[in-house]
């Protein structure tokens, strides 16, 4: 299938791991670049750093690690996504920011429903910015790259590429947003069903429940309905 806004590289048969020096280690602990290290629901690596970048904001508290350029640096450099001697400029931050909430958007949406163009335009705005690469491997093997690793466009495209592989895999649609809209935090739904809701059930989901039922009680005294009595 080809378009004006489709990349030429979904010839390949296999990805490179984008983040190839945290890879597919086995971790007993979460790393310390993720946003918050008491994580109930993480993802297995390499889709534990796309969570982590959605989960850059948190918004229930507000704290934002891509707030500036200093603090993107930091994370992107912690993460394995550029070194610690690039640099992140005003519009690397701002796209940074676009990107993470079109594929939020994407993590919202009800199955079978297409995106909205604005959700879509910061994603195709860095593919054609910062283009992955096919790369014939020793054996080859044709696989894909990012552009390169020389700055934040380049560490944005290795999170697509990670999306990417995670939508053929199927581990894609196990990325959730918590359905306490107050929470909105990204975790990964590990049940077999992939029915899950939120990222604490005893947390977001009590109190979500409680809320309904509040709610339902309060519209109930307002709008007493008939006496029934006698």
């Amino acid at each position: 299938m080809t378009g004006e806004n489709v990349t030429p590289v979904t010839v390949t048969s296999q990805d490179v791991s984008p983040v190839t020096n945290i890879g597919f280690m086995s971790m007993t602990a979460l790393p310390f670049w993720y946003p918050d290290p008491d994580e109930s629901k993480p993802a297995p690596m390499p889709l534990l750093v796309l969570q982590a970048f959605l989960n850059t904001l948190d918004p229930e508290t507000g704290v934002d690690l891509l707030a500036d350029e200093k603090g993107a640096l930091r994370w992107f450099a912690s993460a394995g996504l550029l070194e610690s001697f690039a640099t992140v400029s005003a519009g690397d931050l701002e796209l940074a920011r676009e990107v993470r909430d079109g594929l939020r958007r994407l993590l919202e949406l009800p199955e079978g429903e297409q995106p909205p163009p604005e959700a879509l335009e910061p994603l195709r705005r860095l593919v054609d910015e910062h283009p992955p690469r096919v790369v014939v491997g020793d054996d080859g093997t044709l696989e894909v790259a990012s552009a390169g690793r020389g700055d934040a466009g380049d560490a944005l495209c290795e999170l697509l590429l990670i999306a990417r592989a995670a939508q053929q895999d199927g581990t894609w649609t196990r990325l959730r947003v918590c359905a306490n809209p107050e929470c909105a935090w990204v975790f990964y739904d590990r049940s077999r069903n992939q029915q899950g809701h939120w990222c604490d059930m005893a947390v977001c989901g009590n109190r979500l429940k409680n809320r309904r039922l509040r709610s339902r009680r309060a519209r109930a005294e307002r709008n007493p309905g008939p006496d029934r009595s006698g």
